[in-house]
């Protein structure tokens, strides 16, 4: 598991550290093709195994044991179906929150150079804005309403 865990980690690392040089320096189109393509490419198989190996020994370990040692408040123990179900109740928000992120970025940075030219659009930039951060909020009411169902 240790193992797992390193190469995990390390090949994170390359990846970030490559997409750090690639930003910096650009390089030309036959410099990439020959050496970045294929470590970028190395790297994304790695952290993808050991990702994969990750979820499959670590689904099999919690389903060996009967409970997982955590304790809920009021002492229920959580079972790896309930564990499962909490994934499943914060996957909305997650999703919602990154795709939120993803508009708001072009929206706000369009929405400057409007406001830039033309003061008087700001009102409806923010309805734009407000449009584009709706979609955290939905994931989020829909992740109370499933944690009310548990």
């Amino acid at each position: 598991m240790t193992l797992l865990t390193t190469l995990l980690t390390l090949s994170l690392l390359g990846l970030v550290a490559a997409g750090l040089y690639w930003n910096r320096r650009p390089p030309a189109a036959e410099q990439a093709r020959r050496w970045l393509g294929p470590a970028l490419a190395g790297n994304l198989v790695f952290f993808l195994g050991a990702q994969a190996a990750l979820l499959f020994l670590g689904i099999a370990d919690a389903a060996a044991e009967p409970a997982v040692r955590e304790v809920l408040q009021g002492g229920r123990e959580i079972s790896l179906g309930m564990g499962l179900a909490f994934i499943g109740i914060a996957l909305p928000t997650a999703l919602s929150t990154i795709a939120a992120a993803m508009a708001v970025g072009p929206i706000g940075a369009a929405s400057l150079a409007v406001i830039a030219e033309k003061p008087e659009l700001f009102g409806r930039t923010l309805v734009y804005l407000g449009l584009a951060e709706g979609l955290a909020i939905y994931g989020l009411v829909l992740s109370i309403l499933l944690l009310d169902k548990l």
